[in-house]
Parts: C-alpha cells; structure tokens; sequence
C-alpha cells in the first residue's frame, strides 16, 4: 500500500507502529498562518491612501514614500532576518516580526503628521513583514524538507496571497463604513492572533525533536542519538560562527562574484517592482481615477490574490519538474502583455476584460518565487536561504522604486499610463535576463557557495 506524503512507514524489518504527520508539515501549516497574519497590511496602503489624502490632503507622491520605505525595509531586513533565523531560530524571529507589524498597525491610527505615517507604515511595519514573507517561506523549506521543497515554498508563498484575500474585501469595507482607522487596527489584530500559535507549535529546526527533515533518508525518533546522515545534514543543526549580520554580509560578498546572482537580483527587482510597487500599491487609487468605486477594484485586487494561490502553489509543482529558468521566462513574459493592454482596461465598471487581466495577473503574481528559491538553491547550496533574502532585498528596492515613481507620474500628468507601459518594457527585459542563466549542475564548494 502507498502511505501518504508525511506519514511515517515502518521498513520491512520494523514492527508496526502507529502512524503519525511527520513534524514538518505541522512547521509548514503554522507557517501559512504566520504569513497570512502578517499579510493583512500588504492589502492595505492601496485602499487607506485615498482615505488619508481626503483627510490629510496629503499628496500621492507623499502617500507613496511611505509605501515606498515600507518596501525598502521590507526587503534589506530579508537577508538579514534569514540569518537570524539560522541563528535564533524560526519562532523567536518571526514572533517579533509579528508584533514589530501589529503595532505599526496600530500606532498609525494616532498619525496627525506625515512624517508619523513613514515610521509607522514605512519602518515598524516594513521590519516586520521583512523579516518573514518569502525569506521566511524559502527557511522554513530548506530548514523542514528535502523532498517537495519547490510545492512547500510554493504553498508558504501563497500565505500572503491568501491574507490578501482574506483582508482586502473587509479593510475596504471597514474604510467605507466606518473608517481607516478600524481597517488598521484589523491588520493590527490579524497579525497579533497568530503569534501564540507560533509560541506554541513552530518549532525551530528537526534536531530539537531528534528527526531529521521530511525526505531525508533517515527519520530518528525523539530522544534517540544522532546518526552519521544526521550530523552530514547541515538543516537539522543550528548555525555557529559569525553573527547575523557577518553572515549575511560574507553571503552577500560571496554570491556577489557569481554573473547568475545578479540576473537572479535584476530579474526579481522588476518583479516586486510590476507586483507590490504598481498593482499592489497603485491598481484601486488608479482603477478610481477612471470612476470605478473603491470596494470593486478592491474585490478585483482581491481576484488577483485568489488566483495568486492557484498559480503559486502550480508554480511550485512545476519547480520539482521543470527548468526554472523556462518558467521564469514565459512568467515574465505574460506579466509584460498584460501591463500592456492595462490602460485599456480601467473603465467605471467591472468589464469581463479586467476580469481576465485579474485572472492573468493572479496566476502570475508571486509564481516568480519558487523557480528563483530554487535556483538560489542549486547555484549556493547552503548559503542558498540568505542569498534569496538578498535577491529578494533587490525585489522590494524594485518594488520601493516603482511605488514612488508611479504616485510622482500620477501627480505630474494626471494617470497612471506612463507607468504601466513602462512597467511592461521592464517585463521583457527581466524575460530575456532569466532566459540568459545558464543551465549549470548543482555543486557546492567550501562554504556552500559555488565558484563560477
């Protein structure tokens, strides 16, 4: 009989024993809830920031330097937090991470300057969101599992679409019905109820329950000594040696020789740029210009985010049988010819062609990331965490960029055109840049990293 994936088998010369999930998909599933927790003020700057400027009278330009230092926080801290985690461990990391975000939630309802909204929209909340969001996905995958990595980061990534989903519809709600300010304190709220059940169940890493990770050729039972497979296994051990921040600077010196870091880097820059900093930050203010009330671009915001489940999770079944480099490439390549025909789109109501271009953009949203973990992966083996927190760093910098640049076009000429045919010229530049790795077998030199 096959067993099911996660459930332990005893071999042929082993006694019948109860069956039980292996611990890692435990790990997996309070990480899912952490992200979606922490994914409630991802949705949120795109329907609070016609509200603010009503109140304010604070302009989009300013509206989205906020937005914009939230992203730049959001991805520095990345590379940084993944060595954190090495170090510290999963749960005390992302339990801070969680509180950093309520309470940048929450202050924010006390904002009477602009300068308030940029420590709290921008800095609170941009250490903690980047101190978990994909870094955290890709740890929580290398640290628990050998087999299925590409499905679980695939999955973990999905977290945050799924908080979108969850949010958006209600913080548009709330921001119509009654206030911004109620909408803040639910991403406030959403993020503090995870964080006991990641005191409680997020365990750090396989060793503290003497196992070593799901697919690894051997399963030690709790309490028992370490084994050969288990010490050669560097997941199941805590890291030594320099501290966080050493670390993920002599990770960053080292991968910085390699040509293929830096395709991965300008690749996924104009990933979170046509991601978190256009559409995420700028679709329902834009969708607005153009008539559309603010709860319908939100629902179609949120389309994108029910879609973005599907195509992640896809995206990372794919990753365990395909090149990622292919994938990368026909990603950004549909990312860009949906840009494109945006403009056209934006009309007062809710027509079937935005419906599609939501279904499109979903499917595509985040399917970037499992290829781009795993190719972070196979190119620097251990150091592979760390070094997608610095690629990721250049996504939110990316993203960070076209958040400003888009509120200063919508300023200057009064639409948000310029933007999105920019943005699509972007997508074909990052499709020929992934199409430009080389395919390269794995191979891991003196300290994890591969020589080029």
């Amino acid at each position: 009989m096959t067993s099911l994936p996660g459930l332990s088998e005893p071999g042929p010369s082993e006694p019948r024993r109860t069956r039980r999930i292996h611990p890692a998909w435990i790990v997996a599933a309070v990480a899912f809830l952490a992200l979606v927790g922490a994914a409630g003020f991802r949705a949120a700057p795109g329907v609070l920031m016609l509200p603010l400027e009503t109140e304010f009278g604070w302009s989009r330009g300013i509206l989205s330097l906020a937005v914009s230092i939230n992203l730049l926080f959001f991805g520095l801290t990345a590379p940084f937090a993944a060595a954190l985690m090495e170090r510290f461990g999963l749960r005390r990391v992302t339990s801070i991470a969680l509180l950093l975000i309520a309470a940048g939630s929450g202050l924010s309802i006390f904002v009477t300057e602009s300068w308030q909204l940029l420590l709290t929209w921008g800095v609170l909340i941009g250490l903690g969101t980047g101190s978990m969001a994909l870094v955290f996905a890709a740890t929580v995958a290398d640290t628990w599992f050998v087999k299925h990595r590409g499905l679980v980061v695939g999955v973990l990534t999905a977290g945050s679409a799924t908080g979108q989903l969850a949010f958006l519809p209600l913080i548009a709600l709330l921001v119509q019905n009654v206030g911004w300010r109620q909408a803040s304190l639910l991403c406030a709220a959403g993020a503090l109820v995870v964080v006991p059940l990641v005191l409680l169940f997020l365990r750090n890493r396989p060793a503290d329950l003497g196992m070593t990770p799901y697919g690894s050729p051997a399963l030690l039972e709790p309490g028992s000594a370490p084994d050969e497979s288990r010490a050669q296994d560097k997941s199941t051990a805590p890291k030594t040696g320099p501290n966080a921040a050493r670390r993920a600077i002599q990770v960053l010196a080292k991968a910085s020789k390699v040509r293929t870091f830096w395709a991965l880097v300008a690749g996924f820059a104009i990933c979170g740029a046509t991601t978190n900093g256009l559409i995420g930050t700028h679709f329902i203010p834009s969708a607005a210009d153009h008539g559309l009330p603010e709860t319908a671009a939100a629902g179609l915001l949120a389309v994108i985010g029910v879609f973005d489940i599907v195509g992640t999770i896809a995206s990372g079944w794919l990753t365990d049988r395909i090149n990622p480099r292919y994938l990368l490439v026909a990603y950004y390549g549909f990312r860009g010819v949906s840009l494109l025909i945006l403009p056209s789109l934006l009309s007062a109501t809710v027509r079937p062609p935005i419906v599609l271009f939501v279904v499109i953009y979903g499917l595509d949203w985040v399917a970037t990331v499992p290829p781009t973990v795993a190719l972070a992966r196979e190119l620097f083996g251990a150091d592979g965490p760390v070094v997608f927190g610095w690629v990721f760093a250049a996504h939110q910098i990316g993203a960070a960029i076209a958040a400003t640049t888009a509120g200063l076009v919508r300023d200057a000429y009064g639409s948000y055109t310029p933007a999105w045919l920019g943005a699509a010229g972007l997508c074909v530049i990052a499709a020929i840049v992934s199409a430009s790795i080389t395919r390269r077998p794995r191979a891991v030199v003196a300290g994890g990293m591969l020589g080029e």
